[in-house]
């Protein structure tokens, strides 16, 4: 229409998607961020040290504080046909090449034979007695099936390599990444060139670090 001036009568924009803009502006925010949570938590599940799991004296400890250093993971057994010669030399292992840049990291599990009955407190004492085990330990789990730890799965989803028997090795570099697994069939010796390869070059980067 015109107005007394004779020109024509602007009509206000609508103001409907003004409306719209604040609160689409934060879903967009909130979409962002959390696809910035779901980011950060994919990023943090993306290696071996960044999980959590319970030592043998059933306190809840982080694997990250092995970042940096070899690990040797392996499911342990007390009764098992493997159980006096892999103990001897994951020991001899750890004497050699452990702490600091390198430790076994054993776990226990009764999943096959059943040959872990005992508690953890039992299985300590038969390691340390009967072994001199000076490696970390963690408390009684399963390594395998539905019922496997978030760490453990997260090795069998590493490397399509699930443990079918008690003693296999999974070698973990300083990063967190799995870079060979062993069944239960191969010896401590047998792998012992992988691990201190692996060791030796920790310590020829920190000597050019220096």
């Amino acid at each position: 229409m015109l107005d007394p001036e004779g020109s024509v009568e602007h009509q206000p924009a609508s103001s409907f998607p003004k409306v719209l803009l604040i609160p689409l502006a934060m879903l967009l925010a909130i979409a962002a961020l959390l696809l910035l949570a779901f980011s950060a938590t994919r990023q943090k599940e993306t290696d071996f040290y960044t999980f959590k799991v319970v030592n043998i004296r059933g306190k809840l400890v982080s694997l990250e504080k092995y970042r940096g250093s070899v690990s040797l993971v392996v499911n342990v057994a007390s009764e098992c046909g493997y159980t006096d010669s892999h103990y001897k030399a994951l020991q001899q292992l750890q004497r050699d090449l452990g702490p600091y840049h390198f430790n076994v990291l054993a776990f226990p599990c009764n999943q096959f034979g059943q040959q872990e009955p005992d508690t953890n407190k039992e299985i300590e004492s038969f390691a340390r007695k009967t072994y001199s085990a000076s490696f970390p330990m963690f408390s009684k789990i399963a390594v395998s099936g539905a019922g496997a730890i978030p760490a453990f799965k997260y090795l069998i989803d590493s490397t399509g390599e699930e443990p079918t028997w008690n003693f296999w090795k999974y070698l973990v570099d300083p990063n967190g990444k799995v870079v060979k697994v062993w069944d239960s069939t191969v010896s401590v010796e047998e792998i012992r060139p992988h691990v201190t390869e692996l060791v030796r070059k920790i310590i020829l980067k920190k000597k050019d670090e220096l």
